[in-house]
């Protein structure tokens, strides 16, 4: 069964776009069926898959609304990995899933029709704590929260942090911080050295140990419709988010040792 996670933090410029497509396709290197799921009506985990949001004949606005099979929204862009792409129809989604029924439930019973056939899913969340995003962390195994090294930072990622509670006490007692990784790394500033302080003495092992530097390449890569790996393999971008997937799966396996043992 395919592990899925959310890739979330309501504060926006954080990285999360970034992390999602280049995680989903740093994982395909590895071998590993990936299924990427954009669930931002600014469909940029869509365009920065090489995918042309604007011609597409179905969406994940399709699949949540109007009970569209899941076969006909999937996409294989050139990156590898499957998508489940989305454009600004998903802006209607928010609207309608706060009065229909099981509304914090259909990201969930959609995945689980096909989360069979993957190794990870990921979900790409918007850039707010609305409908879309409750459907995720609702559906999701782990929630991996980019974010910068700034205090800013630090004030959203508690406020995810309560709705991440409040859906495990509610809807997804399962649910649980998968990671945090930290975006656009300067170790030169001295508020990065603080704020990094402050993570690893609250959230301990949950702080991945990779870090993603600003990068120009990385930055770049989605106005050519490709993951960083795919644009420039050798940047410290593409170096950065292997490393992430590398990690990720070092955990998941020690995971599921200490679990059958």
């Amino acid at each position: 069964m395919g592990k899925v996670l959310a890739i979330a933090n309501q504060k926006g410029g954080v990285g999360k776009t970034t992390t999602s497509v280049n995680l989903a396709a740093s994982l395909t290197v590895t071998k590993k069926n990936i299924l990427l799921i954009d669930l931002d009506p600014q469909g940029n985990a869509t365009t920065g898959s090489g995918v042309d949001k604007a011609t597409l004949q179905s969406s994940v606005y399709d699949l949540l609304s109007q009970g569209e099979k899941i076969e006909n929204v999937l996409l294989r862009p050139e990156a590898g990995y499957d998508l489940l792409p989305a454009n600004g129809d998903l802006v209607a989604s928010e609207v309608e899933l706060m009065s229909g029924e099981d509304r914090e439930l259909r990201l969930r019973n959609i995945i689980e029709g096909v989360r069979h056939n993957y190794d990870f899913i990921v979900v790409d969340c918007p850039p707010s704590l609305n409908m879309l995003t409750i459907n995720a962390l609702v559906a999701a195994d782990g929630v991996v929260i980019p974010m910068q090294c700034e205090y800013y930072a630090l004030e959203g990622l508690s406020a995810l942090m309560d709705t991440i509670s409040a859906i495990r006490d509610r809807l997804n007692p399962t649910l649980k911080i998968e990671g945090i990784l930290r975006t656009m790394y300067d170790p030169r500033s001295k508020l990065t050295s603080e704020v990094n302080g402050q993570l690893f003495n609250y959230f301990g092992d949950a702080v991945y140990r990779t870090v993603v530097p600003r990068n120009i390449r990385l930055a770049e890569a989605p106005s050519y419709g490709k993951p960083v790996i795919k644009y420039d393999k050798q940047s410290r971008g593409a170096i950065a988010y292997l490393a992430l997937a590398g990690e990720l799966l070092r955990r998941h396996d020690e995971a599921a040792a200490a679990v059958s043992s």
